[in-house]
């Protein structure tokens, strides 16, 4: 049997498979994460922007009173967002983040971008919509992420997260970072694909023993429901789980294609956080450690790639551009 678990460099396990909770409605996230632990899930990967991180705590409570599980059976990752870069700010955030899901402890906490933007206080701008404050205006903040990132130690310190680590960082801010680290980074999350493969820097952050979460693991799929600009790219790619490949690959194994394009990260020790409400998909989506795909399969999807971004905030953000990946 594969593993099912990642050891992160700070020595503690993470699931191979999660749920991910972008894009789940607040009304409905204590019930949506609920019926997922009773389908097995046990990683739940959320943000403050998410704006749904009370609810999803509710539902890990209600599974916890019910016995279903017990809070060290369940792995939170969660995000610290633009706007509260400086170390008072993290700080603060860290801990109002622990509280609203309401469950001791988180086991990841993650940088969301390697970019800080200009304070706006929550009880002024709950959240700031698409990076921007009141005036639609997107304001760099001079903190530099070393000041984050000791910061995030200090959450660790404290015991209000166990793990910490990054997203959407390029392998030039690792190696940065990695030199004043007291506490490791135990993760790197990233948009990866078949479009978006980013190999280096997979190899990069896994040589380094910093275990690579994927999101958006069916490309364009998790974009062509947003507005505007920010489906752009993907109604202009084909879906994966539409490919003739990868639609061929899970006829012979009799998987879904959504399961080989899981598989294809998992069999790569690369951790996925599909998401789904329908109650097979869910069970499909965690059944992605039973099969092994051959070499050659993985490189022909490996194959697809186009360098094609989806989460791009230089693509997304037309006046005020903020080119992350640059």
């Amino acid at each position: 049997m594969a593993p099912s678990t990642v050891k992160l460099a700070s020595g503690h396990e993470m699931p191979l498979v999660g749920f991910g909770l972008w894009k789940v409605p607040a009304d409905q996230a204590a019930e949506t994460v609920y019926n997922a632990i009773k389908s097995g899930y046990r990683l739940f990967d959320g943000a403050y922007d998410y704006q749904n991180e009370k609810e999803a705590g509710q539902g890990i409570q209600r599974a916890i009173k019910e016995g279903l599980v017990k809070r060290e059976d369940i792995f939170i990752t969660t995000k610290l967002w633009n706007n509260y870069h400086a170390k008072e700010h993290a700080l603060a955030f860290a801990k109002s983040q622990n509280e609203a899901w309401g469950l001791g402890y988180i086991d990841l906490y993650l940088i969301h971008f390697p970019v800080a933007l200009e304070y706006i206080e929550p009880e002024k701008r709950r959240y700031p919509a698409w990076w921007m404050d009141d005036q639609g205006t997107v304001k760099p903040a001079n903190v530099p992420i070393r000041e984050t990132w000791e910061a995030l130690e200090e959450v660790v310190d404290q015991g209000i997260a166990k793990s910490i680590g990054v997203s959407n960082f390029q392998a030039q801010s690792l190696y940065d970072v990695q030199r004043y680290t007291r506490h490791p980074i135990s993760s790197l999350q990233i948009e990866h694909h078949p479009y978006l493969v980013q190999p280096d820097l997979i190899a990069m952050a896994q040589e380094n023993n910093i275990a690579v979460t994927a999101y958006s693991s069916f490309g364009p799929q998790s974009f062509k429901e947003l507005p505007g600009i920010f489906s752009k790219r993907a109604h202009g790619a084909e879906p994966l789980l539409e490919s003739s490949l990868i639609k061929g690959i899970a006829g012979k194994y009799g998987k879904t294609p959504a399961q080989v394009l899981l598989r294809w990260a998992t069999q790569r020790n690369v951790a996925v956080i599909p998401k789904s409400n329908n109650p097979s998909r869910l069970a499909q989506n965690l059944d992605v450690v039973s099969f092994d795909l051959s070499r050659e399969e993985i490189e022909s999807i490996s194959a697809l790639d186009r360098g094609l971004r989806f989460n791009d905030p230089g693509f997304y953000l037309p006046n005020f551009p903020l080119r992350i990946f640059a």
